[in-house]
């Protein structure tokens, strides 16, 4: 029987997010599935399925974008196949904020802000906190309250935030999220 694989969905799959996205996965020792960045979503959801079953090991870190697509758009039909699949267990999520013109929003658990705190308040796309307790605002973040998630971060763009949050400094904000679900979903008992 084959093992379920272990996955981090992120709602943001630009150049930027990319990069950051790269550098967590390799400082956690995890894997990222670099085919499923794009902007929008290129890739279907069995495509990304084929992907992450070929990785040598958990946990695996998967990108999806809309690109401000109204509703639930390419990324996010991606997101729904791959959390819904059979063989796919869903750590968590990292909701990534934008400045969209559409109003899609979700619940988060806890946001990290782009200096690195945890706050109870939804933040922007630069990271900083919002008005909001508990709600992100962005373009690909529609569906995750129809999903089975156990832990939703959300921060702000994602190897972007003011400069705070690039490789170049090592995505300290993105792999903090990826630490955050990690621990809450009990990965490393």
């Amino acid at each position: 029987m084959r093992t379920k694989r272990r996955v981090i969905l992120i709602t943001d799959g630009d150049e930027s997010a990319c990069k950051a996205v790269e550098q967590a996965a390799k400082e956690i020792g995890g894997r990222c599935i670099t085919q499923s960045w794009g902007n929008p979503t290129v890739l279907t959801g069995e495509e990304i399925v084929s992907h992450i079953q070929k990785t040598p090991h958990d946990p695996v870190l998967v990108m999806f974008d809309d690109c401000g697509f109204r509703n639930e758009g390419p990324g996010e039909a991606a997101m729904r196949y791959v959390a819904t699949h059979p063989e796919i267990d869903v750590l968590g999520a990292i909701a990534v904020a934008s400045a969209t013109h559409s109003s899609e929003w979700t619940k988060v658990d806890i946001s990290l802000d782009r200096y690195g705190h945890l706050t109870e308040f939804g933040v922007d796309k630069d990271g900083l906190a919002d008005l909001e307790i508990g709600r992100i605002n962005g373009d690909t973040v529609y569906v995750l309250d129809e999903l089975n998630i156990p832990v939703i971060v959300g921060v702000g763009d994602i190897g972007k935030m003011a400069g705070l949050d690039t490789v170049e400094k090592g995505a300290p904000i993105t792999k903090k999220a990826v630490e955050i679900i990690l621990e809450r979903s009990g990965y490393h008992e």
